[in-house]
This record gives structure tokens, C-alpha cells and sequence, in this order.
């Protein structure tokens, strides 16, 4: 995680933000010497389908899924 003052990234903020954009590391904005800011890279949100097509068609389950587990836990 890298720091930097607010003074320095007014100077730089087109260069620091490629490298937060490229590196995908978060950056954090300091006044003072102390944390203010936190500059993250955006994480677009999968789908179902984008999150799991490395692994789609390469895990078979046998059984019914729906079946009910309670014979897995003790009922009392």
C-alpha cells in the first residue's frame, strides 16, 4: 500500500492514478502525516456466469442436490 501526502498527489494525480489503475494497489492520501483518503481500483461485479466459467464443466456432483442433510446433524 503506498502513501502519499496531498500536497504531492495535486502534482502527480494522473500518474498516481494509472498506477493504482494498473497495479490494482490501493493508495492512501495523507494530510498532515495522517491518513485521510483511501484511493481503490474498481472491481466491476461479475455474473454468475463470469465468476464460475473457469471451473464450468469441470466439477460433477453425484447426488441430488436438493436432497435434505439432516442426516448429517444430530436433531434433538
Amino acid at each position: 500500500m503506498k502513501m502519499v501526502s496531498k500536497s504531492v498527489l495535486k502534482a502527480k494525480m494522473l500518474e498516481y492514478f494509472r498506477e493504482v489503475e494498473t497495479a490494482g494497489e490501493t493508495l492512501i492520501v495523507t494530510s498532515n502525516g495522517q491518513p485521510v483518503l483511501r484511493v481503490i481500483p474498481y472491481c466491476q461485479d461479475l455474473t454468475v456466469d463470469e465468476a464460475f466459467a473457469d471451473v464450468r464443466g469441470k466439477i460433477h456432483y453425484h447426488g441430488d442436490l436438493l436432497e435434505p442433510t439432516t442426516a448429517e446433524w444430530e436433531v434433538g
